[in-house]
């Protein structure tokens, strides 16, 4: 066969994980002789100019020369042929293991350190960082999981009974602890640093979601009406926002009136994207939430979400609700107002920015008001 030489970018799928991905000179000698050279580690962007770099085209050209000259010589078509020709010298498993931990783990036999520098190079959105980071701090506060050799199946048991402890999470939440960790325990396995990973062999359960409690529309408008100190008058009405339009907390903080939205009559709509997920969304702005934007000149205040959840509670004991409320109850309610006065799941689905119609379908589940209304009209037609 022809030898081919040729580049590839990525091969081994690590931008996802790390933002960054090898620039391989793959020169195919036979059917199973491969020589694979790294020629650099870069980002996507930084791939978009280099693949058409006059330098990249030069050695690839050199190598293919080289590869032909062999054949014209009758020479045998292995690696360790080339490698005499390029100078190189056959790297051992161990000492390519070396240098990779060298490069991508900047304190060796440190988990915790691999975890954030895993992290801070990833191509992703700051919260979902900020999550992440949220098991690193549960990480360090415990103690019990900071080396590669830390990553045991007991230890594993342990920290999960650590986060269980104050009965502060739920099994869902303790379960998004693992989830996360597991994200790089898997990453070290691929790279060598543990023998397996310890998740391969420990399954923690995700349990159940607590029933949420959305607010009803009496609720809502008696929320629109007290009066409040400043700054809970903020939050208030970035829940009231949330509650007419579906928005996420997030979302809220990132929206802009003026780029964001188009009128259809006498509505103005949001076409967006939500930052958890990426999903397109387009949802109304009903009239309560478009009261909101005018008080506020089209421009929503910004809070943090821990700061606006204090505010909550501080409103839910003022307004006297026997549930809990949170800013992701704001966008239930919107969900469940919108099935209470019979719009499709299917649009309620699209204006929410849920993939997959069986996430919406958990908010239908709990609407009383539509069971009770089918069970009447089921009744009547019975008698």
């Amino acid at each position: 066969m022809a030898t081919n030489v040729r580049v590839v970018f990525d091969r081994r799928k690590r931008v996802e994980a790390t933002g960054k991905g090898n620039v391989e000179i793959i020169i195919q000698l036979s059917r199973l002789a491969v020589k694979k050279i790294i020629v650099d580690t870069i980002t996507p962007e930084e791939w978009e100019n280099f693949q058409h770099s006059p330098l990249l085209t030069k050695e690839v050209e050199n190598y293919q020369k080289i590869a032909n000259a062999m054949e014209l010589l009758g020479e045998a078509m292995t690696v360790d042929n080339l490698n005499k020709h390029i100078g190189v010298v056959t790297m051992t498993a161990e000492k390519r293991k070396e240098i990779e931990e060298q490069n991508t783990n900047p304190i060796k036999g440190n988990f915790i350190e691999f975890m954030k520098h895993c992290i801070d190079v990833e191509q992703s959105r700051e919260t979902t960082k900020r999550q992440k980071y949220v098991a690193v701090d549960a990480l360090l506060r415990w103690e019990g999981i900071i080396t590669f050799e830390d990553l045991t199946v007991k230890k594993l048991k342990e920290f999960d009974t650590w986060l269980r402890e104050d009965g502060t999470r739920t099994d869902v939440a303790v379960y998004n602890y693992h989830k996360r960790i597991k994200l790089y325990t898997r990453l070290a396995y691929e790279r060598g640093y543990i023998e397996k990973d310890p998740y391969d062999i420990i399954k923690f359960p995700r349990g159940k979601c607590k029933e949420r409690k959305p607010l009803s529309e009496s609720e809502l408008k008696k929320m629109r009406e007290i009066s409040l100190p400043l700054r809970e008058d903020k939050v208030r009405d970035l829940f009231i926002f949330a509650s007419y339009t579906g928005l996420a907390f997030c979302d809220t903080q990132e929206f802009d009136f003026f780029t964001m939205t188009e009128q259809i009559g006498n509505l103005f709509y949001i076409d967006g994207s939500r930052m958890k997920t990426g999903t397109n969304f387009f949802t109304p702005i009903l009239p309560p939430a478009m009261e909101v934007l005018k008080k506020y000149n089209f421009n929503l205040p910004k809070i943090s979400n821990q700061k606006a959840n204090e505010s909550l509670h501080l409103i839910e004991f003022k307004l006297g609700l026997n549930k809990p409320i949170t800013f992701h109850i704001a966008r239930h309610s919107f969900a469940t107002l919108s099935l209470s006065h019979d719009v499709p799941i299917e649009k309620v689905a699209r204006m929410l920015g849920h993939k997959d119609i069986k996430t919406t379908q958990i908010y239908a589940k709990i609407l009383k008001s539509t069971v009770a209304n089918h069970a009447s009209d089921l009744a009547k037609a019975i008698i």
